[in-house]
């Protein structure tokens, strides 16, 4: 990690705990309730206490790491070589200690852990490492995070303790990609990677092993027996799929959930509860528009740029967050060290109307612009149930409205908005944390256009990519600022998306355990991420 990263995260706030409110009378109706959902007998008070249950919006497509799984980290059925601690430093994990670099930092040495054990009982050997890497680079593998270790020349074994990465180029931030979860080759390694039993019955290293997944409902975990590290208290635990934001705030009050990730005006309605407790993470977590360059009028960069104008930014905190997030000029939060000082701009209507009359798009029907006959109208869609996203859409359907540009707002499943995404707006959530290469490149790249859920908005620009390459090359803190800072003006005056907050996380849990904390979180949170991050560490309140 660099020494800004560093810097950053030891300065943020990354647990704000706020003291709640409800009866302990109907939490302690509740506690036997939560061993519910995990499918376990829960005949006693021992047994709840040691069982969790955690209200979450989504789950993982897979849980395979071959296809992108846990490549961040937190995963509780895998470990990396390494793993990130509270503040986001770098910590052994698999591996026995920090790699040795060498070779200028094209190579890198990693010496395992001994006497690691998978949850099967088979030992961890260098093989499973190079196997791991190996199948994630090989083009047959459906991961569309490959471009993520790019860097990768080589990975051989040097016997079974040793671990050798050869780069093509010195790839500053190379250390934080080995949270990747490593894998077993002798169950891994017998199946398809793209469609094997292991997607769904993962074998790995961490601290829990999964007991079932009921697609849509539940995922359960139970402690593994064969686990390298100390024993956890949390005995078996629930991840509840619940995507409706209010179905999850009464179910969580309810007393059938111990926690759950909230919005902010529902975790406003515990802060009451004695019983329960907030905690509210700092994030790299924005919410953007795609404005797709195949779109017929989003495709127009007077549009764009019209919208970025238009667009009130603080009142979007302010009122659909409750003040738990930042204005988003880009996709770096103004707080971070790689933030491109001078980019900020104010809601102006009036150069959002200079913009569209001088491209020609001029007042028509109901006060909204046309050219040529095109009004100026597209369909930005969000994934139902999820009242921040939607709160966002019309919110930023509203300015839009201002400036002259008709913006329909639509809910739909993410079944109907993937195919959709290369000529429709999507209220989309985005975010890395650990390095700017990490969310930057995936977002903006013109050769990962359409490549999942990379690069949304088809955005295409030469000097961009010139710099997300040089930044990515280049170990030399003064290259990479510029580059980095280049994006972020480029991306003012070509916007691909209209960045509208980066948003706190918040989450809300019965308080009877000691050890939570949250770290800076990416967009993914709630299931890998939340004060549930280190649940193998939680102890009972005594």
């Amino acid at each position: 990690m660099t020494a800004r990263r560093t810097r950053w995260t030891r300065r943020t706030d990354r647990s704000l705990p706020i003291r709640s409110a409800a009866a302990a009378v109907a939490f302690a109706a509740g506690a036997t309730a939560c061993s519910a959902p995990t499918g376990g007998g829960g005949d006693g008070g021992t047994e709840a206490a040691e069982s969790v249950v955690i209200g979450v919006a989504s789950e993982p497509d897979t849980l395979s790491p071959l296809l992108g799984y846990g490549k961040d980290g937190n995963s509780k059925i895998f470990d990396g070589l390494l793993a990130r601690d509270t503040d986001l430093e770098l910590k052994p994990a698999l591996a026995a200690a920090l790699p040795k670099v060498t070779d200028d930092g094209r190579t890198y040495t990693f010496t395992l852990r001994e006497g690691v054990k998978f949850s099967d009982g088979e030992p961890l050997t260098a093989g499973d490492v190079v196997y791991t890497y190996r199948t994630v680079l090989d083009e047959k593998t459906n991961n569309t995070a490959r471009s993520e270790l790019d860097a990768v020349e080589n990975v051989r074994a040097s016997g079974d303790g040793t671990v050798v990465f050869t780069l093509k180029y010195p790839y500053a931030p190379f250390a934080a990609r080995t949270v990747l979860p490593i894998v077993p080759e002798h169950v891994a390694g017998k199946q398809d990677p793209n469609t094997g039993d292991f997607n769904t019955e993962p074998v790995g290293t961490g601290p829990y092993v999964l007991t079932g997944w009921s697609k849509g409902e539940k995922l359960g975990f139970r402690a593994n027996p064969h686990y390298w590290g100390d024993k956890p208290a949390v005995k078996s635990f629930t991840m509840a799929v619940i995507a409706d934001d209010n179905v999850r705030a009464t179910r969580l009050r309810s007393g059938d959930l111990d926690g759950a990730v909230l919005p902010p005006n529902l975790a406003a309605t515990f802060e009451k509860d004695d019983a329960r407790r907030t905690y509210r993470a700092r994030s790299y977590d924005f919410r953007a528009v795609t404005l797709p360059s195949a779109g017929q009028v989003t495709g127009d960069r007077a549009i764009r740029r019209a919208l970025d104008a238009a667009v009130d930014r603080q009142a979007m905190v302010d009122k659909i967050l409750d003040g738990a997030g930042r204005p988003a000029y880009g996709p770096l939060p103004v707080d971070d060290p790689w933030y491109e000082r001078g980019i900020e701009r104010p809601r102006d209507l009036a150069a959002a109307g200079r913009i569209l009359d001088e491209a020609g798009w001029k007042p028509g029907s109901g006060g909204i612009r046309a050219r040529d006959g095109q009004r100026a109208s597209f369909t930005l869609y969000y994934p139902s149930g999820d009242k921040v996203r939607q709160d966002h859409a019309l919110a930023y359907a509203s300015d839009a409205k201002k400036a002259g540009i008709e913006v329909k707002v639509e809910g739909a499943t993410w079944e109907v908005i993937e195919p959709r995404m290369k000529t429709d707006a999507v209220l989309a959530g985005l975010g890395s944390v650990g390095d700017p290469d990490f969310g930057l490149y995936t977002l903006l790249h013109s050769t990962l256009a359409g490549d999942g859920f990379n690069n949304m908005a088809h955005y295409a620009n030469p000097a961009v990519d010139e710099a997300l390459d040089a930044g990515r090359r280049s170990q030399d803190p003064k290259v990479r600022a510029a580059a980095y800072g280049e994006i972020q003006k480029a991306l003012v005056a070509d916007p691909g998306y209209t960045f509208l907050t980066h948003i706190d996380h918040l989450y809300v849990l019965a308080d009877r355990w000691d050890g939570l904390t949250t770290q800076l979180e990416p967009h993914e949170h709630g299931f890998a991420s939340g004060p549930w991050w280190n649940i193998e560490n939680w102890r009972p309140k005594k």
